[in-house]
């Protein structure tokens, strides 16, 4: 889950809630305390529990959480424009199967930016993921109603997922090859020429190497295409085993930057997603720790899934993991043959899962 940080920040920091001195400059900035999205991510971890206390001290520098019991049902969620639903997402979808009762959550916001994962990539990656694992339903999906992007946001998403009271283990060592590639090209505000011109771009690289793709466009109109402009591209190559690879790129947000070309976001988007291949594996770097996660709380069976190089995101989740469950990975990195197309170095990760049983699960 997302480690809430607090502490003394850069002088150029005019995000942050309370007023203080710098250490650097000596002069009075707002260089101290929570940052406006962490508050609104405690927010939200506070309406899908029931019984959290949260206890923040005057200079907003400590926090205490004590956690309550995962209940789920209806929410609705304004999040703060800084960071995009994917930051959010993130926490909920590894919490919302161990619910009390199925959750569904409206969060609205910004979509898509260029630092966290959007939601286009999240639907297409991460939902087949945990479907592996056992999660699934009808229940289980997530919908963009309006598309936000940043700074303006007005976007919003639909998140709903069933309970389960087991994780089913998993061997996931076989990742396949490519068999086809799929993806969105959004925009929003502005031309919806914008789109084509992404398409066109993407496919110009990765028609060389594969000849299934197809790429959608979506342009949204009206009250559906939130407050500011830009546009945004998220590939997926899926595998004959079932396994997903994405990569994705979004529009440099309005007043910020240097603007961005529809052809180079496109082509460079494409790069993105060859290397990932590259990278391989049966679990994208977006989506590692994930999957880890869900490992860790299968049942007491051995759990496997081959990884490409670990991201510095993943190292550090897996120290949480030791810390919180103390569940030590065995990890095997495998070379691949000289005369084997196989992509970069893997890692095997192997565990047995802590048998965690979802005793919160509503008795029908």
């Amino acid at each position: 889950m997302e480690e809430i940080r607090a502490g003394r920040r850069s002088a150029s920091c005019t995000k942050c809630i309370l007023p203080s001195t710098c250490a650097e400059t000596d002069s009075p900035c707002h260089c101290i305390g929570f940052n406006d999205f962490e508050a609104s991510f405690i927010r939200l971890l506070d309406k899908v529990t029931n019984g959290s206390r949260i206890e923040i001290n005057q200079t907003g520098t400590t926090l205490f959480y004590q956690p309550g019991l995962l209940y789920g049902g209806s929410i609705e969620h304004d999040c703060n424009p800084q960071r995009s639903v994917g930051y959010y997402l993130e926490a909920l979808l590894m919490l919302a199967p161990f619910m009390k009762t199925p959750l569904k959550a409206t969060l609205r916001g910004v979509t898509n930016d260029p630092t966290d994962p959007t939601v286009d990539l999240l639907k297409s990656t991460s939902l087949p993921l945990m479907k592996k694992f056992g999660i699934d339903g009808e229940a289980f999906e997530l919908k963009v109603v309006k598309r936000g992007m940043a700074p303006g946001g007005g976007g919003e998403v639909v998140f709903t997922c069933p309970v389960r009271k087991t994780i089913r283990p998993v061997q996931l060592t076989e990742p396949g090859k490519i068999k086809r590639i799929r993806g969105v090209a959004y925009s929003v505000r502005v031309s919806p020429q914008m789109g084509n011109r992404i398409v066109e771009s993407a496919r110009s690289v990765l028609n060389q190497f594969l000849p299934d793709i197809y790429i959608y466009t979506d342009h949204m109109k009206g009250v559906n295409s939130g407050k500011s402009p830009g546009f945004g591209l998220t590939l997926v190559a899926e595998t004959l085993n079932g396994c997903f690879l994405s990569a994705e790129m979004s529009s440099t947000p309005q007043g910020q930057g240097d603007p961005v070309l529809p052809e180079d976001l496109g082509r460079n988007c494409a790069k993105l997603l060859l290397e990932e291949v590259y990278r391989g594996g049966c679990v994208d770097s977006s989506n590692q720790s994930l999957a880890l996660l869900l490992m860790t709380l299968g049942q007491q069976d051995v759990s496997k899934v081959l990884l490409g190089p670990l991201s510095p995101y993943t190292i550090e989740f897996l120290r949480h993991i030791r810390d919180f469950f103390q569940v030590m990975f065995k990890i095997e990195v495998q070379k691949p043959l000289e005369d084997e197309r196989k992509g970069g170095d893997k890692v095997l990760m192997t565990c047995v899962g802590v048998g965690y049983s979802n005793l919160s699960k509503t008795i029908k």
